[in-house]
């Protein structure tokens, strides 16, 4: 062996992936679970709380309902991936590090970006100060509190996507003896078939929720949310679940981003200006035959899973795979005994079969709690990670 090889050989790649959220958990532990500890390959894994953020059950923490707490570091037990808490401040893609804190520098040789989307609190004059977000477990226990101790009065959910859908049931059937609105631009279900969309409908209806759709808020005061046209809905308290926006740290390094700020990606995952850095889940812009991918847990689990994988082939000199991912369903949770799961096509379209009702419900919360069983057989057998609907004739990107 040469001088050269072996000094190659003793080198250590340092891997340090950005979030702890679905897609950046996935990342870790897939890589984790691949490489020896003390080996050759490094891994770390880089968040601001050691608790793990379910996003998925936050409208079920928002209307006071409590959940187990995840930790992060007990999740990574049993792989070779290292935790680091800290935030992240700043990222120096000519010098490969990252801030922690302003107050750290970590190198890496290849980076995993999956600092996801939250809240766009920017976009209306007074969200930031007057309404409550559904950005992490904490920001939820904030509005359960103020829900407990309102007695009576009226709750705004802004946004009729399909956080506001579930938040606006959940508060509704918890408590009762508010009045929960629901303002949005679109008709909540909008993107399910007719009949689906009508369950939807019925089931908010049923829980009392007024739902006014083709309204749009532009200002939110202590007491009110301002809609255009000048007309006023009291509020005694604001959910705000309308669009979302993620970490300007990604452009301020110098990545290529879209007109959203999301990292623009090859085929790989890698971003197109710096292919030493990989974006995944909401943080990253993939584009597949039917578009780009919109933020879902279902497809940011395999985005993480893919990078890993990547990785591990450009390190033992292969060229990564492309990626590619077809959707399948839609689930919406309306309270703790129904629900709507809509599945689709690949491209996110509805398909005309759907579930309601308690076998949704069942449905839903397998999915909800599928993560967990998910990264447990990533331990055992981490080839069961990188099995997803790769989505046929949806997915393929013809070149112009």
């Amino acid at each position: 062996m040469s001088a050269q090889h072996e000094a190659g050989a003793a080198t250590t790649h340092r891997v340090v992936i950005l979030g702890a959220g679905y897609a950046g958990l996935s990342a870790a532990i897939q890589l984790g679970t691949r490489v020896k500890p003390g080996g050759n390959v490094r891994v770390t894994l880089v968040n601001a709380q050691e608790r793990f953020t379910e996003r998925l059950r936050l409208h079920m923490t928002a209307s006071g309902q409590r959940l187990a707490e995840l930790s992060i570091p007990e999740l990574l037990e049993g792989t070779a991936a290292h935790f680091e808490r800290g935030w992240v401040t700043a990222v120096d893609v000519n010098a490969k590090t990252v801030r922690i804190d302003d107050e750290r520098v970590l190198p890496y040789d290849t980076l995993v970006y999956a600092l996801g989307g939250v809240a766009d609190t920017a976009a209306v004059p007074g969200v930031e100060d007057h309404a409550y977000t559904l950005n992490t477990a904490q920001d939820a226990e904030v509005l359960a509190d103020r829900l407990s101790g309102l007695g009576s009065g009226t709750v705004v959910v802004v946004g009729s996507g399909l956080t506001g859908v579930e938040s606006a049931a959940e508060i509704a059937e918890r408590h009762p003896e508010l009045r929960v609105v629901l303002l949005g631009r679109g008709e909540p279900g909008a993107a399910m078939n007719p009949k689906a969309r009508a369950y939807v409908r019925a089931a908010l209806d049923r829980l009392k929720v007024q739902v006014r759709s083709g309204v749009e808020v532009v200002k939110v005061l202590p007491g009110m949310v301002k809609l255009a046209g000048g007309e006023s809905v009291p509020a005694d308290a604001v959910l705000w679940t309308s669009g979302t926006r993620v970490s300007p740290l990604a452009s301020a390094a110098g990545l290529t981003v879209d007109d959203h700020g999301r990292v623009v990606t090859d085929a790989a995952l890698r971003s197109v200006s710096h292919p030493e850095v990989y974006a995944v889940g909401d943080a990253a812009a993939i584009r597949q035959g039917y578009g780009v991918m919109h933020g879902t847990c279902q497809g940011g689990m395999p985005t993480g899973v893919h990078a890993a994988l990547s990785i591990l082939r450009t390190l033992k000199g292969k060229r990564p795979k492309p990626f590619r991912f077809g959707y399948y369903h839609t689930p919406v949770s309306l309270g703790r005994n129904d629900a709507v799961v809509q599945f689709t096509h690949p491209d996110d379209s509805p398909r005309r079969l759907y579930l309601t009702g308690r076998v949704a419900m069942r449905y839903k919360e397998t999915v909800t709690a599928a993560p967990w069983p998910t990264w447990g057989r990533m331990k055992k057998m981490p080839a069961s990670g990188a099995f997803w609907p790769r989505g046929g004739r949806f997915t393929r990107v013809r070149e112009a």
